[in-house]
């Protein structure tokens, strides 16, 4: 697909680090499956890999997590 922000480039698969920060805390999830743009690096994630990280985040926020890093497990 064409680059949403550059429009120059196109996406390639690859892997990203996603950093959320909520309140008190910090997630940084690696690993993330995504489309990468060859020319300026703008990472997009398919709706399930981000339904995925947002259910992550939230059961890390519910349980008291202040900064946690983790590998991205496919459900």
């Amino acid at each position: 697909m064409k680059c949403l922000v550059c429009k120059n480039g196109e996406t390639v698969s690859g892997t990203a680090t996603v950093t959320l920060e909520r309140d008190n805390l910090t997630l940084v999830i690696k690993g993330v499956p995504a489309k990468i743009c060859e020319n300026c690096g703008e990472e997009y994630l398919a709706e399930a890999e981000t339904s995925h990280v947002l259910k992550t985040a939230e059961e890390a926020a519910q349980s008291g997590v202040r900064v946690d890093v983790r590998e991205y497990i496919a459900a």
